[in-house]
């Protein structure tokens, strides 16, 4: 079986950014990269800034915008449909949980609260969010009683939400899961649920019904916190959380720095290695912000950010494109 590469790029950074931060969030509209949330400070939001990151000068600005503009938050989620970025949830200063769904019209530079309250998933951070062509997905999080394990959508055509059954018992309430959508299936890939977790399950929501699969190959060890993109047949997962931190949030925590692909045709994992033309690995980080998008008309992984094992917050940003 021949190697499976990939290559990874360091991106240079100009203008005034997000700088350092971690539980943060990213989703790309075109060459535009949108980046919301996070912490510096463990627990400690750093502000309700929209910054756009443009992939081809390679400069930050900040979006500005006017209308219903989301308080500061962390362990948010964010997920673009058409030129209409969705955010979601997340925890605020005094360490609530969240439920808000907001949206961002890149256009018009516009936010508009969709749902609150009682309308559409319970108040949630950490958990995982994706997007196909007209639906925004959420899944599992941190919950006000606990670790869930609900599968939400949000329909931007009938601009309503929509809930899934419940997976069973096998599929344990979780935080920091990898959720992506290939094949017409929602994956949900490992997480934390007080342990770190290396099982997969998907929805299908023809049948709408879960299944857990036996996967097999070069399988990733239990991981948390990761980033994740689905490409084709491939759900792509980088780095995590290998070990949890005594010091739970406040701790760092063991990293990993591999990316390992998962055929969800076959079941089949395989660990992909550097190319001989990487321009300079990102190594070992989890709690990054990621999103797909396409450099140089190939699709891949945008990964910005993020903790290391120091515990430091990082704020430089890599593209990673499979290779061939």
């Amino acid at each position: 079986m021949a190697e499976a590469q990939g290559k990874w790029v360091k991106l240079d950074q100009k203008g005034i950014g997000p700088g350092a931060r971690s539980s943060h969030a990213i989703t790309i509209v075109g060459q535009k990269v949108y980046a919301f949330g996070g912490e510096f400070k463990p627990r400690v939001p750093v502000d309700n800034d929209l910054y756009v990151f443009d992939l081809n000068d390679l400069t930050w600005s900040v979006a500005g915008g006017t209308g219903d503009i989301p308080p500061p938050r962390i362990g948010v989620t964010m997920a673009a449909i058409g030129d209409t970025i969705y955010v979601f949830g997340g925890r605020d200063a005094t360490h609530k949980e969240l439920n808000e769904l907001y949206s961002f019209d890149t256009c018009a530079n516009k936010w508009t609260l969709l749902s609150n309250g009682d309308t559409g998933p319970a108040h949630r951070s950490y958990h995982s969010t994706t997007a196909d062509d007209r639906r925004l997905y959420v899944f599992g999080g941190c919950g006000v009683s606990g670790r869930l394990n609900d599968l939400w959508a949000y329909d931007v055509v009938d601009q309503k939400w929509l809930k899934f059954p419940v997976p069973g018992e096998n599929c344990k309430g979780r935080g920091g899961t990898g959720l992506a959508v290939a094949l017409g299936k929602i994956w949900v890939v490992y997480g934390f649920s007080g342990v770190e977790l290396d099982d997969v399950h998907y929805f299908d929501p023809v049948d709408e019904k879960w299944v857990q699969v036996e996967t097999s190959g070069e399988m990733p060890t239990a991981r948390s916190v990761f980033s994740t993109v689905g490409i084709g047949k491939y759900i792509f997962i980088y780095g995590g959380e290998v070990d949890p931190s005594d010091l739970g949030h406040l701790g760092a925590g063991k990293f990993t720095g591999d990316v390992y692909a998962l055929d969800t045709e076959t079941l089949v994992w395989k660990r992909w290695e550097d190319g001989s033309d990487s321009g300079g690995h990102p190594g070992a980080r989890g709690w990054c912000a990621f999103a797909a998008g396409q450099r140089d008309g190939q699709e891949g992984l945008v990964v910005y950010g993020g903790n290391s094992d120091s515990n430091d917050r990082l704020d430089d940003i890599f593209f990673f494109t499979p290779c061939a």
